[in-house]
């Protein structure tokens, strides 16, 4: 053992003894040679940029020896993405961008290769949080349902749980700081978890992503990208709140963040508060009220041939479960029931950088402590104060190492090995899951085949899953749960293609297969869930729930027009679904947990259109379908209904430059009637809701300063989502909702 740590002190010493390198060079307009300012340069493997200055020019030190993408993007103009090679000291790299108004490109993150996505063999979406808050989302799950074929289950407006394409809770894994979010996310009324505030942008992976992810990933992936550290020898800053009318809420958060040539930091506090919200029938829904407190922190050090960096979140929520419309008030104190979660997630990501090769250590921590109030009634029929019903606390340890290989001709591999090991403890006076054990391992390689006008992408992986957990209560009375012991094993392979049919012209497909082991709620549950009124009854016997979806994509795009055509098919084996068995207990229907294959069919299909020479006018439009049934015909549950959303969006400063960030959108939505339900789910009408917002940045005293408004459901239309939970009870959603936003850049 001594001798390995020689060795292995002599490898990196060998290593940080390479020489370090520096990117200089000058960036200009195609068209007009005029010299750009505030062009970003970056490097997403080395996570490292910076911005031109007044004369267009940039200089990036301390950078390793080897071949490395490089992405430089300005706003109005097509993004530049290409590989260089890094030696001798210094590279010089001069480019001339071409104007154009399609939007600039990014990078995606939450696939291996980091790669723009006209690159990508794989279909992502991508959007900026940034965006989705101008739209007016008072939350992140409700700022995603603005991306196609992204819905979201809601319990009120503060818990929603994000559907892609019909599938949610453990079907859709959620990943920020690079590790995988685990908060318990098998309950209908548990939500995201976790605050915009510090979140750069979100990717989704619409289809089954456990090759890169493991289980849990069958139906895809939310992947929330924090916000990045300052580039060197800068400090950032900005403080930014909003209030929202409907809900008297107030959303604010204030960062600051600096960079040396080597070391970084940034901090992020943030918190919402809000009363319960108002209908289109102008009632209050009692409970609906949510607070919520945020902290993220970052710290990195850089050097040529290596990176390391912490990041740490605190969020504690207190979250009002709605049931009626009772007491109209505009208190903001939770009553019961209501949930008080308050997560950690600490995470290390560490990289060291060979000549053309790379490798990546990623640690994470979570601790997420969830704790439920219900109402208690004594002896003589009042209402009493006691303790948490449920108090379950899971800690969660995650690794994943990546070894990115030097690339062989046109061939680049990655090669992977993930898991995590995780409890789960009971405090309460309830149990609802037993205290377990559960531990992952996998093995993945992925490879991607470049040719001159397509690529190829291949993978595989082999997961191994155990569940261990603890008997609970006596054997023959109410609540008793036996011991458990499980183990869950699975191959997945995916294969896609990419091809450049025509210059405008791109087609995808991807075949991939997904597994979803059973969680312990499945697996072990034999009582009542309150936040569902439902006595659930487990089944021990479950077996993995596996999938093989199909898609395929075509995209034309050209200078001032896009147009996409995304279609897909899922079928999965051993659908997990629960089913009422006619009995009661307690006043509580008996729903029990089953298997049967089930298929879900659908796609999304859009446009953008820039009416040339008025390329501050967009015109974009967006539809999205989903179907899903099992084998034996009846439909699956949860099923969002289609929907199609038209946007009218302008470009101010195109008109008059003094008008600085300037934008204005109206959006029409339109959900139609959803007739396809399960068996114990009512239709839904159809719907249509009309959406505005303009914005601006302007100047006072030399301090730049954002404002923003935006007015969600104008017309304070009274409705019903397919997926509100709520809807059992008559309960409409939210009505007219206006959102006054300012950011102070410092």
């Amino acid at each position: 053992m001594k001798n390995f740590y020689i060795a292995m002190l002599f490898v990196l010493l060998g290593h940080f003894i390479f020489a370090q390198n520096s990117l200089e060079g000058t960036i200009k307009n195609q068209d007009n040679q005029e010299l750009l300012e505030q062009v970003s340069i970056y490097f997403p493997q080395l996570e490292k940029g910076t911005v031109t200055n007044i004369d267009g020019d940039y200089e990036i030190n301390n950078l390793p020896t080897g071949k490395f993408k490089i992405i430089i993007s300005y706003i109005g103009f097509q993004t530049y993405s290409q590989t260089i090679q890094l030696s001798d000291q210094t590279t010089h790299l001069s480019i001339e961008l071409a104007p154009s108004a399609i939007e600039m490109e990014e990078v995606i993150v939450s696939t291996p290769f980091h790669k723009l996505q006209r690159e990508n063999v794989m279909k992502v979406e991508r959007t900026s949080i940034k965006d989705l808050k101008n739209a007016g989302a008072i939350n992140l799950s409700e700022g995603i349902t603005n991306i196609p074929g992204v819905e979201s289950v809601t319990t009120g407006v503060g818990i929603g749980k994000p559907v892609i394409r019909g599938l949610s809770s453990n079907r859709v894994l959620t990943y920020t700081q690079g590790i995988r979010l685990e908060n318990q996310q098998f309950g209908d009324e548990h939500g995201l978890g976790i605050s915009d505030a510090g979140i750069e942008s979100v990717e989704v992976i619409k289809g089954p992503a456990s090759l890169l992810y493991g289980s849990d990933a069958l139906g895809g992936v939310l992947y929330l990208n924090p916000e990045k550290f300052a580039n060197s020898n800068t400090i950032d800053g900005d403080i930014n709140l909003n209030y929202y009318t409907n809900t008297q809420g107030i959303n604010g958060n204030a960062g600051i963040k600096a960079s040396s040539d080597k070391l970084k930091y940034l901090v992020r506090l943030g918190g919402s508060s809000h009363v319960d919200y108002k209908t289109g029938g102008n009632e209050r829904v009692t409970n609906s009220r949510f607070n919520e407190q945020d902290l993220k922190t970052g710290l990195a050090y850089q050097l040529a041939n290596f990176k390391t960096e912490v990041r740490y979140n605190y969020n504690n929520s207190d979250l009002g479960i709605p049931e009626e419309i009772g007491t109209q008030t505009t208190d903001r104190s939770a009553i019961e029931p209501f949930q008080k979660i308050t997560s950690h997630i600490l995470s290390s990501k560490s990289n060291l950088y060979f000549k053309n090769s790379s490798v990546q250590a990623i640690l994470g921590y979570t601790s997420n402590d969830r704790k439920e109030f219900e109402d208690h009634v004594g002896e003589e029929g009042l209402e009493e104060e006691e303790g948490a019903a449920l108090d379950m606390k899971l800690q969660t340890l995650s690794y994943n190492f990546q070894y990115n290989l030097a690339r062989i001709g046109a061939v680049e591999t990655i090669v992977g090995l993930q898991g995590m090991n995780q409890t789960n403890s009971n405090y309460g006076e309830e149990v609802l899951i037993p205290d377990a054990t559960t531990n992952d391992i996998g093995l993945l390689a992925t490879s991607h085949v470049h040719f001159e006008k397509s690529d190829i992408q291949l993978g595989i992986r082999f997961d191994k899953r155990t569940i261990n957990g603890d008997e609970y209560g006596i054997v023959g009375e109410d609540g008793y749960i036996a011991s458990l012991g499980r183990n869950f094993n699975s191959f997945n392979l995916a294969a896609g293609y990419k091809i450049d049919v025509l210059k405008n012209i791109t087609t995808r497909l991807n075949i991939a297969s997904g597994f979803r082991a059973p969680n312990l709620a499945e697996l072990t549950s034999n009582g009542v869930h309150e936040g569902t009124n439902r006595f659930e009854i487990g089944n021990v016997d479950l077996d993995n729930e596996r999938n093989v979806q199909a898609d395929l994509s075509l995209e034309f795009k050209k200078e001032h027009f896009e147009f996409y055509l995304n279609g897909f098919y899922n079928s999965i084996s051993n659908y997990i679904y629960l089913e009422p068995n006619g009995t009661m207990v307690d006043g509580n229907s008996v729903f029990l947990y089953l298997q049967q294959d089930a298929n879900l069919y659908g796609g999304e299909a859009g446009l953008h259109y820039h009416p040339h020479p008025l390329d501050w006018l967009h015109l974009e439009s967006n539809f999205s379908s989903v179907t899903g049934d099992l084998k034996n015909g009846r439909n699956l549950p949860l099923i969002p209904a289609n929907n199609w959303a038209n946007t009218v969006r302008v470009e101010f400063t195109k008109i008059n430059q003094n008008l600085n960030n300037g934008y204005g959108f109206l959006t029409f939505k339109s959900y139609f009637a959803q007739t396809r339900v399960s068996d114990f789910e009512t239709p839904t009408g159809a719907y249509s809701l009309l959406n505005l917002g303009f914005g601006a940045t302007f100047s006072i005293s030399n301090q730049p300063i954002d404002i923003k408004v935006s007015a969600n459901n104008i017309l304070n239309k009274e409705y019903i989502s397919h997926l509100s939970r709520l809807k059992s009870d008559g309960i409409t959603n939210i009505g007219r909702n206006i959102n006054l936003g300012i950011s102070l850049p410092l």
